[in-house]
Formats: C-alpha cells, structure tokens, sequence
C-alpha cells in the first residue's frame, strides 16, 4: 500500500469513529464504544474496507495505534489529582489493592476453566494471568457523571470511591508490567523486580528534575504552547525510556510522565492541548483500530460463553473485592455497595491494557470482543444501580 492510499483509508477511519462515537453518546453509551464499532463495521467483520490478517496498511495503523495509546495514558496521568492521592489514606489503598487481586484472581480461574491452567511459567498460564490483568482495570469517569448528578460527588463515599480508582489505575499498571516482564521466556522474577525498581528510581530522579525545570518554564511562560509541546516531548522520552532501558511497558512510562506534571499550574491546559490531538486523529485511530482488528466471524459457543463469563466475573469481582473490604471497614451495607457498584465500571484503561496483550502476543484478537462487551454493560449498568442505592437512602428521609 502506497502512502496517498492510506490517507484515504485514514479519512474513513476518522469519519466514521466521530460518527458512531456521537451516536454513541446519543444513546447514553461512552463515546468509545462507537469508535469500536466503527472500526468493525468497516473493518473484515462487516463492510471489509479495511483490516483483516492482510491489511496493507497495518503497520502505518499499528503505529499511530501506538502513539494513540501513548498519549491517552499521558493524559490520565495529567488528569490525577496528586494531593488527592497522597491524602486518600489508608482506607483507599486497601479497597484499591483488593478491587485489583480480586478481579486479577477472578480472571484467571475463569480463563483456566474454560481452556486450562498450565503448568506456572507456561504460555497458556500467563494467558490466563493476563485475563485477569484486564479485569482489574477502573474507569470512574461514568461513575463521577453519575455522582455529580446525583449530588454526592464530594460526600464521603464519593471521594472514596474516586481515591480508590486512582491507587487502582497506578496498581492495575504495576500489575500489566510486571506480567509483561514476566511473560519473556529468558525473565526470572528477580531480574523483573529489579528491572521495576530501577525504573521507580529512575522515574522518582527525572520526575523531580523535570517538575522543578517545568515549573520554572511555567512561571515565566505561563499558558504558552511551548509547555505542552515540551511536556509532550517528555511523554514520548518516558515511553521509550521505559522499554528501551527497563522493559518496562511504554505505557507505563507515559503514564508517569503525566502524573510528573499533573500538579504544575499549567497542568490542565497540558491536558487540554493533548486532548486535542488525541481527539482529532490518534485517539479514534486507536479505538477503530480495536474493532478492525476484531474479526466476529470467529464466533463460536465456547467464545460466547466465555464472553458471558468474562462480563459477569469482572462486575462481580469488583463490586464482591471493593464492597466486601469497604464493609469490613465497618461502613454499612449500603454504603458498601456504592463502593462496590462504582468501582465496576471500565473503560479506556482495560482497552488499553488488552491492546497491549495482542501487541506482545498474550492475547488473541478474539477476546476483545469480550473486553467491549464487558465496557458497555458496566457503562448502561453502574448509573442504573447507583441511582437506586441513593434513592434507597432518600425515602426514609421522605417518609
């Protein structure tokens, strides 16, 4: 494939992801879901335009993928609240450590019941790990619409529920780059905690020299386009970095970039400037890329099954993880299913994390089908039970 030829295939790319996503939006769905879809709808699973095991042009669209993926971590990083997640205590960190063994463990017993353990160390048993590590992923961002419509975004149990999400991202990534780091047959566990603790090193020493420089630039060039460009620019050097010297995942790198800057001044603005370029090309590019890589003819009754399994294990080991630890923290019932219930939802983070499977040969393409399943009943479903716990709350109130 010639390179004007991709451009067109590009313009169809970007088009129909903006389509569907806003019809997507219009359904009360995430805006994801319909770049998903977009990418099966034109990809080998419906109108064959693109994709498909011989796609010319999958390496120009596995590398924009790349990037794509690159800056959505950049900017979840941007977007945490550092103080937040320094002052969430004790409590947080232990719902967050739960909300992602829980799952992580959920995962892989359903994954070795359907198609076997293996012997540890195998590649059938990292499979079945890595099944797991996409459950243990949180996106509160439906959650947070839903508490701010009901009104108790900043009550209690709101920020707990936010705190929790936060450590549970930073954990949920530790997790993908240590199975990652494990998976390579010539890795022996030491060599991996090594490996993580010299990238925590290396990213503690760079992350202090590079805040206080962006700092600097900031007080004197305040809101100029110059500080997301450099910030960008030390996004893409942490992500190489982190693969290149560690073998750590380049979406790791990228994340703590973001969590790096997230308390200048000019965070938000970084956030926004990013967000533009990501909005417009590299994130739909990244999103259809998943459903072009999805092939639905492969559907069998095992697949679909499992399918039904993997939805109901990864809303259950959340809600059972997060809500049973926040009840033992003697909040009461109720309470403790808020926690459960808003901590279930998933997003970008799990499509992140199964994009990375495929990219190392952990998962097959087949299973994201699961994955985007799995995003749009959490999406339909946290608001609907959320709405009715708190409304449970009112009526003694009424009466």
């Amino acid at each position: 494939m010639d390179r004007i030829t991709f451009f067109r295939d590009l313009a169809i790319i970007v088009v129909s992801a903006k389509v569907f996503g806003i019809l997507a939006q219009k359904l009360k769905a995430p805006q994801v879901v319909g770049e998903i879809v977009a990418g099966l709808i034109i990809g080998p699973s419906c109108l064959r335009l693109m994709g498909g095991a011989d796609y010319a042009g999958a390496d120009y669209l596995s590398l924009l993928s790349e990037i794509g993926v690159v800056m959505l971590m950049f900017s979840a990083g941007l977007e945490t609240n550092m103080k937040d997640l320094l002052k969430t205590g004790v409590k947080a960190l232990i719902i967050a450590c739960v909300g992602v063994f829980v799952p992580l463990a959920g995962g892989t017993v359903l994954y070795g019941c359907f198609y076997g353990f293996g012997a540890v160390g195998s590649e059938e048993f990292f499979r079945a790990v890595f099944i797991g590590t996409i459950m243990t992923a949180t996106s509160v961002g439906i959650t947070v619409q839903t508490l701010k419509e009901l009104g108790h975004i900043k009550e209690s149990i709101g920020t707990l529920i936010l705190s929790s999400a936060i450590i549970d991202d930073v954990i949920g990534i530790i997790v993908l780059t240590f199975v990652i780091g494990f998976k390579n047959p010539d890795s022996k566990p030491s060599d991996v905690l090594v490996s993580t603790g010299l990238f925590i090193v290396f990213a503690f020493g760079i992350g202090f020299l590079m805040y206080y420089i962006f700092r600097i630039i900031d007080k004197k060039y305040p809101h100029q386009r110059r500080i997301p460009i450099l910030g960008f620019a030390m996004c893409m050097f942490m992500a190489f970095a982190a693969e290149e010297f560690f073998g750590i995942a380049d979406i790791t790198g990228a994340y703590v970039a973001g969590l790096i800057l997230c308390s200048l001044n000019d965070s938000e603005y970084i956030a926004r400037k990013v967000d533009i370029n990501s909005y417009m090309l590299f994130g739909p590019v990244f999103f259809a890329s998943i459903g072009l890589k999805t092939e639905l003819g492969g559907f069998t009754k095992e697949l679909i099954l499992f399918s039904a399994g993997f939805v109901l294990v990864a809303l259950l080991t959340k809600v059972i993880g997060c809500g049973l630890t926040a009840k033992l923290m003697k909040y009461n019932l109720r309470d403790s299913l808020k926690v459960g219930v808003g901590m279930m939802t998933r997003g970008e983070v799990a499509l992140i994390v199964a994009q990375k499977g495929l990219s190392v040969g952990m998962l097959d393409s087949k299973y994201f089908v699961c994955v985007i399943l799995l995003i749009i009943v959490s999406s339909v479903a946290t608001p609907i039970i959320l709405k009715c716990l708190y409304k449970a709350d009112e009526k003694p109130v009424r009466a």
